[in-house]
């Protein structure tokens, strides 16, 4: 028996703020995970566990269509909540700073929708709630753990507060970026400070790679590709009459594709290395892949679209660039089947990832709708 729509926003605004109240870091979600299982025990739906806190649940199974899966994400983040909200963060030093509360708690209001209208779904429906998408490879791992098995196509979606409430992007190819990390270690000669001639300055050799770095996006790569290259971190620890014998940076990169981000890698290396031969020292780099670029496949993003279109409106599109250079592991999925994946605007004043971000409640009925209708499940009224 189907839920009033009514009852399952609010249901779902009230499971949300639950979760706001208990946030968990990648691959410890064991609360988050609980609440996730019970509210399918309480809808109906069965579920496995997947690759730990990871939860997979099907409905549908025997319809005969395609075989759709949809995504939510669980983790939190090590951010101390500044929002002081009534239901803010129980668990000091954590907070949901991207939304993944929201993400889930929408899922699940498509999921008792959904149960509802079981018998008339076209194809199977898979529902993941997948850990440690910050930085943790969550997707990976529910892939690895049979998550796809049998999945023709794959949704997902991120609220975005950078757009209005009823915008969206979602167009073909990237939507988000590749991105990866750098450090370089600036090996020189310390000694005392009064006697520059006698040493080897890592930290002028530091600034002067932070500074040379610049050049990466401004003169190296082509003005229509995005790119990032930030530095976001510099060490030399010594005292103020002491040059230490070493010094130390690292920073983020964001590339369109991963052929840009490994052009990026190799640039960084090429100029921290001669920049700190021409300073007298000696640079050893490292870099390291962590996402690749959110890819849309033509075909599901032209789903999305058509979909956005009955939900928000016909003036959902808007005019902002992609790919917007944060970065998904949602690409582990696209990598794997076709599918897409959208930005849906919030307006939200904080951004994400801030200690004042807090999801916009009024995200969960169009984003819940737009579940539901790329299930291919009537539509809420």
């Amino acid at each position: 028996m189907s839920v009033p729509w009514v009852e399952t926003v609010a249901h779902a605004r009230e499971l949300r703020h639950q979760l706001h109240r208990r946030p968990e870091l990648g691959w410890a979600e064991y609360s988050t995970a609980a609440a996730v299982r019970a509210e399918l025990d309480a809808i109906g739906i069965g579920w496995r566990e997947c690759a730990g806190t990871g939860t997979v649940a099907r409905l549908a199974r025997s319809a005969p269509g395609r075989h759709v899966a949809l995504r939510a994400d669980l983790d939190a983040m090590p951010i101390g909540e500044a929002t002081g909200l009534p239901y803010a963060s129980e668990n000091d030093g954590l907070m949901h700073a991207c939304g993944h509360d929201g993400h889930t708690a929408v899922l699940l209001a498509a999921a008792r929708w959904l149960a509802g209208h079981e018998d008339v779904l076209p194809g199977p429906v898979t529902l993941l709630f997948q850990p440690a998408e910050e930085g943790g490879h969550g997707a990976r791992g529910m892939i690895e753990d049979g998550a796809l098995d049998g999945v023709e196509t794959v949704f997902g979606w991120h609220n975005w507060p950078g757009e209005p409430l009823g915008r969206a992007l979602c167009p073909d190819g990237p939507v988000m970026s590749a991105n990866g990390t750098f450090e370089i270690d600036l090996i020189g000669r310390g000694g005392h400070a009064s006697q520059p001639e006698s040493t080897r300055d890592p930290v002028l050799a530091a600034a002067a790679v932070t500074v040379a770095l610049q050049q990466i996006v401004a003169r190296r790569t082509p003005p229509q590709q995005a790119a990032v290259v930030a530095v976001t971190t510099l060490r030399a620890e010594s005292a103020p009459t002491v040059t230490p014998d070493t010094a130390a940076l690292a920073g983020s990169v964001r590339a369109a594709d991963d052929d840009a981000r490994t052009t990026l890698f190799a640039l960084i290396e090429e100029i921290a290395t001669t920049t700190a031969a021409a300073h007298g020292v000696r640079a050893q780099v490292r870099t390291a892949i962590r996402y690749g670029a959110t890819v849309n496949h033509p075909g599901p993003a032209a789903e999305v679209r058509r979909c956005l279109s009955t939900v928000l409106g016909a003036h959902w599109s808007t005019p902002a660039r992609t790919p917007v250079l944060a970065s998904e592991d949602f690409s582990y999925y696209l990598q794997r089947v076709p599918g897409a994946f959208v930005l849906l605007g919030s307006g939200t004043r904080a951004p994400l990832h801030s200690a004042e971000y807090d999801f916009d409640d009024a995200l969960l009925d169009p984003a819940a709708r737009l579940l539901v209708s790329l299930a291919g499940a009537p539509e809420p009224p």
